[in-house]
């Protein structure tokens, strides 16, 4: 009992250090400059840019083959930084500038259909088939790919609860 317990120990710590060992001299170096831009990113994975997450957004940005706009949840704040870390210039007037939202389901018109679970990319939707479904706040980015699929328009898009998480002082009345 105690010698198969020391071999998978044994094992274990040679195989361990052996990924070790091959993570340092076989690392596929990547390019600084997406990295630092998929840094940028909301890292919301929500695919409105129409690439599968912000990594492989971040890589066409870097590349040249996707403008500083494509990523709607950033907003012009995001598109305004791209441009200056990338040293280009950008026209933002078709870039949309909205204040952060989140979904909110209407208990009473919701069918539980599911359609929106499905769509949610950071699964903040809460519910099952055929019961009321409800979202989870603090995962909703504010995609809207829920609120496009909804078949009874029972999601809305509103402001966020103030919490402590997302609270601000309010400027001062000029």
């Amino acid at each position: 009992m105690i010698a198969a317990i020391l071999i998978l120990t044994l094992l274990g710590l040679a195989l361990g250090g052996l990924l070790g060992v091959a993570s340092r001299y076989l690392k596929v170096e990547g390019n600084p400059l997406a990295e630092e831009i998929d840094a940028m990113l909301p890292g919301s994975q929500c695919g409105q840019c129409g690439f599968p997450g912000c990594t492989p957004a971040a890589e066409a940005i870097a590349s040249g083959q996707a403008p500083v706009t494509v990523c709607p949840p950033g907003g012009r704040a995001l598109a305004e930084a791209l441009a200056s870390k990338l040293g280009i210039s950008v026209d933002l007037t078709m870039v949309e500038d909205k204040p952060p939202m989140v979904a909110f389901i209407h208990e009473s018109l919701c069918i539980g259909c599911c359609k929106c679970l499905k769509r949610c990319p950071t699964d903040a939707i809460i519910g099952a088939n055929n019961m009321i479904h409800a979202v989870f706040e603090d995962a909703c980015t504010g995609c809207e790919a829920c609120w496009e699929v909804c078949p009874t328009e029972c999601i809305d898009m509103r402001a966020p609860t103030p919490s402590l998480q997302n609270w601000y002082w309010p400027l001062p009345a000029a």
